[in-house]
C-alpha cells in the first residue's frame, strides 16, 4: 500500500540516484551532445597513432585521441554502444563493401572504427545517411558531420544542443587540439550528415 511514509522516502532516495540514471531519461540527442561535452577538457590532445586495443570496448587514454574518439566514447558513455564492436562485425561480415584506401587485407579491430570512411560507411550500411539541410540551421543535435579539410581529410563531429548567436548548432569535435565545441557548420568541402538514434 503506497502511504504518506513510502512517498517520503522515495522522495528522499532521488537525490541518491546515480547521475547516468537521470542522464537515461533525457532524449537521444542531448544524451548524445552532453557526452561529448564531457571530453572536453579531458582529451586535450590529437594523436592519430596506431595503438593496439583491447576488444571490444578498447579504448587509447582519454587524454588523446581522433576526431573519431569524440563519437566512439560519446556513444559508449551515452547509450554503452561500442561501435569498435559494431563496426568490426559488420566489416567482418561485408569487408569488401568497406573503402580500400589503406591496402588491408582483413578487418583491423585496433583501427577500423578509428577511421572516417569507414564510420561513413558503417552508417551509410545502416541507413543513416541524411540530405544536407538546404540552411545550417537546419542541422539537428545529435546528427553526425563528416567533411573534407583541404578537400582531403577525413573529418567528423557530433552536431551539438547548443546554438550560436547566428541560430545553428555548435558542432563537438577534435580536430587538433582535444575535444572542443566550436561553430564549423558550412565551412569546409564535402559535407555530410548522418544520424545513428541506437534508441529509436
Amino acid at each position: 500500500m503506497f502511504t504518506r511514509r513510502t512517498l517520503l522516502a522515495a522522495t528522499l532516495a532521488i537525490p541518491l540516484a546515480p547521475a547516468s540514471f537521470g542522464a537515461r531519461l533525457l532524449p537521444f540527442a542531448t544524451r548524445l551532445a552532453l557526452a561529448a561535452r564531457r571530453q572536453i577538457g579531458v582529451t586535450r590532445s590529437y594523436d592519430a597513432a596506431y595503438v593496439r586495443l583491447a576488444y571490444p570496448m578498447g579504448d587509447v587514454d582519454r587524454s588523446r585521441g581522433v576526431c573519431t574518439d569524440v563519437i566512439i566514447r560519446a556513444y559508449r558513455d551515452a547509450f554503452d554502444v561500442d561501435l569498435q564492436k559494431r563496426v568490426h562485425e559488420d566489416m567482418l561480415g561485408a569487408f569488401s563493401d568497406y573503402p580500400r584506401i589503406w591496402g588491408l587485407s582483413r578487418p583491423d579491430s585496433n583501427i577500423d572504427h578509428r577511421r572516417v570512411p569507414n564510420l561513413e560507411r558503417f552508417l551509410e550500411r545502416n541507413g543513416c545517411a541524411l540530405p544536407l539541410p538546404q540552411e545550417r540551421s537546419g542541422w539537428q543535435p545529435g546528427d553526425l558531420y563528416t567533411m573534407r579539410l583541404g578537400g582531403r581529410l577525413p573529418h567528423i563531429g557530433i552536431v551539438s544542443d547548443r546554438m550560436t548567436v547566428d541560430g545553428h548548432p555548435y558542432v563537438l569535435h577534435n580536430i587538433g587540439l582535444g575535444t572542443q565545441e566550436e561553430d564549423i557548420l558550412g565551412q569546409f568541402e564535402d559535407e555530410r550528415r548522418f544520424r545513428y538514434d541506437v534508441t529509436a
